[in-house]
């Protein structure tokens, strides 16, 4: 057995092993953002199928325009902690870590339960169209530009939130600043077209980053592990690249580590794609090299490479997604030498929700 089926140490938490289970979207919280029985039976699967760590699906921060998707959960009142605690103490009862994302949709906004209106750096919308799994929205919204004050507003909801996820039990927070949401769209030139401090430079456009990572630090203290997220691709847009290149990644994860995060989750097509306009490594690779902050690693990983995937970068978690979607006992599976399955799209649809795959699984063994 490979050690990345053994004890871990990862920030302060102590894991079965170094399979995590990366964030995904199932859009299939109550209407108001609460968490339910039916999200508890999804996670509580995925801790009893072996996996050491379960990172959530992206949780809406705040009551004004962090929501993207109908259906998607909230962890800013009581309801949403009590929802939150049920499911975390069902995912320590079988044995795993629980680590809440943080999400501001930003100009990612198909659905909020509070406004009708998007809030991003500049006001811009994302490329593409919107994501047909999560809501049947057929064209992006113009976003309202930030003022200082919404900023504020957005990194204090945050905080808050980190707060409740401690409260809820959690072991620690994600912030989502990858896939085009809203942190990543301060950082991207794209969305951000600011000409204040906000915007312009890569030392500017990583300040709303920096700034809630230190305010997130401060509210939850040392012992409570804290990490961000990072892509330079969004969900829309597939192709953006920083003009900044690799010696721009690395200055973000040199910043965000003096910050006070602990980790950062790096997410790609592959993990060894080498991304970049200049320079031949990879987003996994530059933070590897990055002394003081820890790696989890995501994009394509699967039963034949994780072997090698867990070599190249030791001591990383492995982020797993889609094979985790199909194979919910996936790190089980390989734990007993079982076929692995392949993931079927048609369990996401006609929406990406929990119903939909049970449906799916039902379907399947009839």
């Amino acid at each position: 057995m490979t050690d990345v089926m053994q004890n871990t140490r990862f920030t302060n938490l102590s894991m079965a092993n170094r399979f995590a289970l990366a964030p995904m979207t199932r859009t299939s919280a109550e209407a108001d953002g609460t968490p339910n029985e039916l999200m508890a039976d999804h996670y509580e699967a995925y801790a009893k199928g072996g996996f050491g760590l379960l990172i959530t699906e992206g949780t809406y921060t705040d009551d004004r325009a962090s929501q993207g998707y109908a259906n998607q959960p909230g962890l800013i009142n009581d309801a949403h902690i009590e929802g939150w605690k049920t499911i975390v103490d069902r995912i320590h009862a079988a044995g795993s870590k629980a680590i809440a994302q943080l999400m501001h949709a930003g100009a990612q906004f198909q659905a909020n339960h509070y406004t009708d209106q998007p809030l991003a750096p500049s006001a811009v919308q994302p490329k593409g169209a919107p994501l047909g799994f999560y809501g049947d929205q057929s064209e992006w919204q113009t976003p309202q530009v930030m003022t200082e004050a919404d900023i504020k507003f957005a990194i204090e909801g945050f905080v808050k939130t980190a707060v409740n996820a401690k409260t809820a039990g959690f072991d620690g927070v994600e912030l989502h600043g990858a896939n085009g949401y809203l942190l990543n769209q301060f950082l991207s030139t794209h969305f951000n077209r600011r000409e204040d401090s906000y915007g312009g430079s890569l030392e500017n456009r990583l300040r709303v980053v920096v700034e809630t990572i230190k305010a997130v630090r401060a509210a939850v203290g040392d012992d409570f592990a804290v990490g961000i997220r990072l892509s330079q691709v969004a969900v829309t847009d597939p192709d953006y690249q920083l003009p900044e290149g690799e010696a721009g990644f690395r200055q973000i994860t040199e910043a965000v580590r003096d910050a006070g995060a602990d980790f950062i989750h790096t997410t790609d097509g592959d993990v060894h794609r080498a991304p970049f306009v200049e320079g031949d490594k990879s987003l996994a690779d530059v933070v590897a090299d990055v002394d003081g902050i820890e790696l989890i690693i995501n994009g394509g990983i699967d039963e034949t490479n994780h072997q090698d995937r867990a070599a190249a970068y030791p001591g990383s978690l492995l982020a797993v997604g889609k094979k985790a979607l199909a194979n919910p006992d996936f790190v089980q599976r390989l734990k007993d030498g079982k076929e692995i399955e392949d993931i079927d799209f048609a369990m996401l649809q006609p929406k990406a929700t929990i119903e939909n795959e049970l449906a799916w699984r039902r379907k399947q063994a009839a």
